[in-house]
C-alpha cells in the first residue's frame, strides 16, 4: 500500500532513489520496480535486515535486477551519511513526526537531495491525528516509545519544507478508509490488537488491499480530502543552488 504518488515523483529508470525512514520498505520496493537505484534507510535494525532480505529475494526472482539494489543500512534521518547533491528523488513516508529535531532532518534531506530534484513527505493529517490523541494517551509519546511527538498542520510542514530551500509542487491527502481503523484502534486501547472490532475492520482493509475492488477506489478519491490519514506534500530543490554552491 503506497502513501505517495510516484508520478509525481516524476521518477525515472535510473534515478537514485532514497528512502529516509523506510520501515519494511513499501516505497523502496516500488521504486525498484520502475527501474530505480534504490538506497532504503531506517533507524530500527529489524526492519532494515528485512528489508535487505526482500530486496534479495526480489533479485534473486528477477523482479529487479541486481545493480538497482544499492544499499540498505541504519542510520538517522538528522545525520545522513551521503554527500551533498547524491539523490535525485528522496521519500519520507510518516517518518517526521517521531522526530524531535525534525528541522535537522529537514535540512539534511535537502541537503543530499540533487538540484532540481523532488522530495516526497508525508505525515499524519492533523484533524484525524488529532482525534487519535484524544481517544488514547498510549498512542504519543513520550508514553510510547518511538510515538509520535507532535502534530502537523498543512501549514506548518510546508512553512518547514520553504525554510529549508524547497518549493512546494503539490499535494494531496491518502487513506481514507484508514482513519475510522486507528480512531477505533485508539478508543480500545492501541496494544488491543484482539478486540472483535479491530480485527474485523482490519480484515476489511487487508481484502480492501489486495483485491482494490471499484467502490472502495471511489470512496478513497471522495473521502481522502476529508478523512485521509496521511498528508502528502511533493517538493523540489531549486536548479539555482547548483550555480550557488
Amino acid at each position: 500500500m503506497l502513501t505517495l504518488k510516484f508520478s509525481e515523483l516524476q521518477l525515472q529508470p535510473g534515478h537514485l532513489f532514497l528512502d529516509a525512514g523506510a520501515g519494511f520498505g513499501r516505497h523502496a520496493f516500488e521504486a525498484a520496480r520502475l527501474g530505480a537505484k534504490v538506497v532504503a534507510l531506517d533507524y530500527a535494525s529489524d526492519e532494515v535486515v528485512t528489508t535487505r532480505n526482500t530486496f534479495a529475494a526480489m533479485a534473486e526472482a528477477g523482479e529487479i535486477s541486481a545493480d538497482q539494489f544499492v544499499a540498505c543500512l541504519r542510520g538517522d534521518a538528522t545525520r545522513l551519511p551521503f554527500a551533498d547533491n547524491t539523490f535525485d528523488r528522496i521519500v519520507t513516508s510518516e517518518v517526521l513526526e517521531h522526530i524531535h529535531a525534525d528541522t535537522a532532518a529537514i535540512a539534511e534531506l535537502y541537503r543530499v537531495l540533487k538540484p532540481g530534484g523532488i522530495l516526497g513527505v508525508t505525515v499524519p493529517t492533523w484533524w484525524p491525528e488529532k482525534i487519535n490523541w484524544m481517544l488514547s494517551d498510549e498512542y504519543y509519546a513520550p508514553k510510547s516509545v518511538g510515538g509520535h511527538v507532535r502534530i502537523y498542520s498543512a501549514t506548518e510542514l510546508k512553512a518547514k519544507l520553504r525554510t529549508a530551500g524547497l518549493t512546494i509542487k503539490s499535494q494531496h491527502h491518502a487513506h481514507a478508509l484508514h482513519s475510522p481503523y486507528w480512531w477505533l484502534r485508539c478508543a480500545v486501547g492501541p496494544r488491543n490488537e484482539e478486540h472483535k472490532a479491530v480485527q474485523a475492520y482490519k480484515k476489511f482493509l487487508e481484502w480492501d488491499i489486495m483485491k482494490r475492488p471499484v467502490s472502495t477506489k471511489y470512496a478513497e478519491r471522495i473521502l481522502s480530502p476529508i478523512l485521509g490519514k496521511s498528508y502528502v506534500v511533493y517538493s523540489q530543490k531549486s536548479h539555482e543552488h547548483a550555480r550557488a554552491i
